[in-house]
């Protein structure tokens, strides 16, 4: 098994910053995917960022320029760095990791961008 902890979420101004982390511990194996998704209230769960193993990273167009995604393979750990926030990032952010063919979700973390 995986569990994965989020933390980082919380409550800040229209073009301030934050800095997602999620730790993942447990059967962990070499090539795994990480990766942070966003859902709002009756919407459906969107990819905000990926990485996988090589580094190389994916992004959804809205947050291209301002979101950096990032981890640490010694300590299997995946961060977001999100700049010049807007109310339209407030959402539950999941960190979810995929390993051989199965996915693996953290519990999600709350941002919210509001003056």
């Amino acid at each position: 098994q995986v569990q994965l902890v989020e933390s980082g979420g919380g409550l800040v101004q229209p073009g301030g910053s934050l800095r997602l982390s999620c730790a993942a511990s447990g059967s962990i194996f070499p090539l795994y995917v990480m990766g942070w998704y966003r859902q709002a209230p009756g919407k459906q769960r969107e990819l905000v960022a990926v990485i996988i193993s090589d580094g190389r990273t994916n992004y959804a167009d809205s947050v291209k320029g301002r979101f950096t995604i990032s981890r640490d393979n010694a300590k299997n750990t995946v961060y977001l760095q999100m700049n010049s926030l807007k109310p339209e990032d407030t959402d539950v952010y999941y960190c979810k990791l995929t390993q051989r063919g199965t996915a693996y979700w953290g519990q999600g973390t709350q941002v919210t961008v509001s003056s």
